[in-house]
């Protein structure tokens, strides 16, 4: 788990120069499947340009280069590493069913992405848990209530707190501090699109923020500037959407 703390704490201190897209399946049975991919080609690309030696000097980007480019689970890539510390069979269920691989375009890193994989209710508590602890930066729309049938979105999660409380976590007070004031600078784009099995039968409520795709899909794409600026107002801002699929 360290290790997903390293990386997507690496990757939140350039997010400028990154692009976050986040796909969360919902199950018939009640789970669902998120996955994450952070683009950071455009963030080597300057790094190599101002530096071209400056990326092997990153610790965290040292540690992106070793990971597989196939999914593995974090559960047998700690075991290869021989840093496999938990008895906790909670713990190592979790572990088995996070998976992560580096992404490379032409042979060079672009990037990582990172797999929750048929996670129910149960397992997204526990990662709730383990999240309030190590500070993990994830989409918060990924712990939305789901039954099988209902999705109910709480639109409060319409916001960056995870990652903005791992930027402070792990910054100096004076870091905390500069960062808090220059948090919409730091995205380039996210967005999180939501897909279910079964045909959606109806949606009640609205935000400016989310749109449906098709009959299966809806899709958010948080507005930055909107996010941080107090005076902005939305056109429709209901506090909760309720999706329900046949």
């Amino acid at each position: 788990m360290k290790k997903i703390l390293l990386l997507l704490t690496a990757a939140v201190f350039v997010l400028q120069s990154c692009i976050i897209n986040s796909e969360i399946v919902y199950h018939s049975d009640g789970a669902s499947t998120s996955v994450t991919d952070i683009d950071m080609r455009q963030f080597i690309a300057e790094m190599k340009a101002m530096t071209p030696d400056s990326l092997k000097q990153q610790k965290e980007f040292g540690d992106m280069d070793k990971l597989p480019t196939v999914w593995t689970s974090v559960f047998d890539i700690q075991k290869h590493e021989g840093k496999l510390k938990t008895k906790d069979p909670d713990s190592i269920r979790i572990m088995k069913k996070i998976f992560m691989k580096a992404n490379k375009e032409n042979n060079e890193p672009a990037g990582f992405s990172l797999k929750m994989d048929h996670f129910n209710q149960t397992d997204y508590n526990l990662l709730s848990s383990y999240n309030k602890k190590e500070k993990l930066p994830l989409d918060q729309n990924m712990f939305n209530n789901w039954d099988g049938k209902i999705l109910t979105i709480d639109t409060e999660n319409f916001n960056l707190k995870n990652i903005e409380e791992t930027l402070r976590s792990k910054s100096s007070k004076e870091e905390a501090e500069k960062v808090e004031g220059m948090i919409s600078m730091f995205f380039k784009s996210i967005g999180t699109t939501m897909k279910f099995e079964n045909k959606i039968k109806s949606i009640t409520g609205k935000h400016d923020w989310l749109k449906q795709i098709d009959n299966k899909t809806v899709q958010i794409d948080y507005d930055l500037k909107a996010m941080y600026d107090k005076e902005a107002k939305l056109k429709h801002s209901d506090k909760k959407i309720i999706i329900t699929t046949e």
